[in-house]
């Protein structure tokens, strides 16, 4: 295991920060639409990273979290072809040139309604978080473009991607890893059924098209907005997708609360013990990053990386307190 990060680089410093503070691996895309991609600029990409000691491991495909209104690839999600196939076509290509630069690992989400909240609130020290209160949120939100998509019409839609997306991800040895679906929403809200909001629907999303090329981007924020009882759920679920070889990438977050009604912390000071949990990920041999994410809005000249700055110290240190071995830049730039 090893601390890492998504976050986007403002400037070339960043790389060079990242690296001093030992943050070694990252998923970092290149401007514009990734369905532009080629294979000459991503290699490119991926040198210039290098360049700074920093290992590029991961990209986002153009499946991220937002609504199927601003999705770069809208009509995998709303089932229509021909234009899907062509979309599908393109995430294909894009999984084999990722192959051929070196890039072993693709994330993405299969989101029709985003990632909805409620208003921030406030947070240690007057910062700002996110939350998400089922009892604040327009539980009368009306339909969407999608329009009502059930269950059965859902998972139909999942399964014609990954019947076409996992072949070539297992033909070129790149990981597709899945973010679940955030947070969890009963069923209907908007007129969708979100069925990968729970570990339910997360345990039967890896089961389909089984391959050891298809398995979870492990939000672990998102999948403690699941459960009743966060803290004493959270290891059991853990085992039993690491336990197979199902997560691929780990959003080393916390709330505060549960299942319906929580709100997000800095990774001390949630209902998750991360002293705890972090044995538990190295108990089932998970060995790619930590990444921590939706850090709260705090104040200064650089809120957001100093925010990330510490998570990633503390990331680190927890690591170090469980004997993994700290990574170190792999190239040095300067003297």
């Amino acid at each position: 295991m090893h601390v890492g990060t998504q976050v986007g680089a403002r400037n070339d410093a960043d790389f060079e920060q990242w690296a001093q503070l030992g943050v070694v691996n990252i998923c970092a895309d290149l401007p514009g639409n990734p369905h532009d991609w080629t294979k000459d600029a991503l290699s490119r990409h991926r040198d210039k990273i290098n360049s700074y000691g920093v290992e590029l491991d991961m990209v986002q495909l153009p499946l991220a979290s937002s609504t199927v209104e601003n999705s770069a690839s809208p009509n995998i999600m709303l089932g229509k072809s021909p234009e899907r196939d062509r979309e599908i076509e393109s995430i294909q290509n894009l999984i084999r040139i990722c192959a051929e630069v070196g890039i072993p690992a693709v994330k993405y989400n299969m989101c029709i309604v985003g990632d909805p909240r409620t208003e921030r609130e406030m947070g240690r020290g007057g910062s700002s978080v996110s939350a998400f209160r089922w009892s604040k949120a327009d539980q009368d939100a009306p339909l969407g473009l999608a329009g009502e998509v059930p269950a059965d019409l859902f998972w139909e839609r999942i399964d014609y991607f990954l019947e076409r997306a996992i072949p070539a991800a297992e033909s070129e040895k790149v990981r597709m890893a899945l973010h679940p679906h955030d947070p969890y929403i009963p069923d209907g809200w908007m007129g969708v059924d979100t069925v990968l909001g729970t570990v339910e629907g997360m345990k039967k999303f890896v089961q389909m098209h089984e391959s050891p090329y298809h398995g979870l981007n492990f939000c672990q924020g998102t999948v403690t907005e699941m459960l009743d009882d966060p803290n004493a759920e959270l290891p059991d679920v853990i085992r039993w997708f690491g336990s197979r070889d199902k997560i691929f990438n780990v959003h080393f977050r916390n709330i505060r609360g549960h299942k319906l009604d929580f709100k997000e912390t800095f990774p001390d000071e949630g209902s998750i013990d991360f002293s705890e949990i972090v044995k538990v990920y190295q108990e089932v041999g998970y060995k790619y990053m930590l990444m921590p994410d939706h850090v709260p809005w705090i104040s200064g000249d650089d809120p957001l990386g100093t925010a990330f700055a510490y998570c990633y110290g503390y990331i680190s240190a927890l690591l170090q307190g469980i004997g993994e071995p700290r990574k170190q830049p792999w190239v040095t730039k300067g003297p």
